[in-house]
């Protein structure tokens, strides 16, 4: 397999801050800032990971990386929530990568957590019998609050995080869909699906512990990416895998390209 190129290294990077705009546009006190050396799309909610900051494009020194935490520290210190710095690897010159946690330590984040950049050109057929799960689009309370349990559980994080980030009815529209995996009527796995440029770009793809390795979260990531090629024509399809789902990812035809590194600071004042 060839290596990643340029071109896909920085569409990963764009497909990231992408994704992560459509949330915070959708959060109904969310905000996208735009300055020079950071980019920062905030959904102002307790769940730190849904307020973010990225870089803006490649950095070569240890100055332009500080610059960029510290513009994105005195926004969110304005605030009361917690906040994420996601930082690619291929984004930061290869001499200042391991100072780059000792740097951004001064601004209060800590590595929390790495995932892979992932991209297909299209999907690897399935090599599974079609697993017994109903797929339910997310059109209502019960299909938002779904979703937001599911990734709540599996992040570990208290559910009314999730709900607050997504049982938002203004974060569903034509371009950022929900399915839900059900059997008996129980939600057991979530994907949400965006269009952003010219990829279905994959997120909150997680599955309830008791209904692991059945096949669910393939199955409904499947029926999104299906919908999304009937309603936007894309079969290239964009994702950044945490290492549990990666392997899975890589059997429906995904192949890395770059990984990220997310940083975590607390509210202001409890760090």
């Amino acid at each position: 397999m060839p290596a990643p190129s340029r071109v896909e290294i920085d569409e990963s990077n764009a497909q990231y801050r992408g994704a992560w705009r459509r949330f915070a546009l959708g959060s109904k006190s969310g905000e996208v800032v735009e300055r020079p050396e950071v980019y920062i799309t905030a959904c102002h909610v307790a769940w730190s990971m849904m307020n973010s900051a990225f870089l803006r494009a490649p950095v070569e020194t240890e100055q332009a990386l500080a610059a960029a935490a510290a513009s994105a520290a005195r926004y969110f210190s304005a605030g009361r929530h917690g906040w994420s710095f996601v930082v690619c690897d291929d984004w930061l010159a290869p001499s200042m990568r391991d100072n780059a946690p000792s740097i951004l330590a001064w601004y209060g984040l800590k590595s929390e957590m790495d995932v892979t950049g992932m991209v297909a050109d299209r999907l690897a057929p399935s090599i599974h019998p079609r697993p017994p799960f109903t797929m339910r689009p997310v059109t209502d309370t019960w299909g938002r609050q779904a979703v937001a349990d599911i990734n709540a559980n599996v992040y570990d994080v208290p559910r009314h995080f999730g709900r607050e980030a997504f049982d938002e009815d203004t974060l569903y529209t034509p371009d950022c869909q929900g399915f839900v995996a059900c059997r008996d009527e129980e939600a057991a796995a979530s994907t949400v699906v965006l269009r952003v440029d010219a990829a279905a770009y994959v997120a909150l793809v997680a599955t309830q512990p008791q209904y692991r390795r059945q096949g669910a979260a393939e199955a409904v990531m499947r029926h999104a990416l299906a919908k999304a090629h009937q309603d936007w024509g894309t079969e290239r399809t964009v994702l950044h895998a945490t290492s549990e789902g990666e392997p899975v990812y890589t059997r429906m035809g995904y192949r890395p390209v770059t990984r990220f590194r997310m940083y975590m600071a607390p509210p202001p004042g409890q760090g």
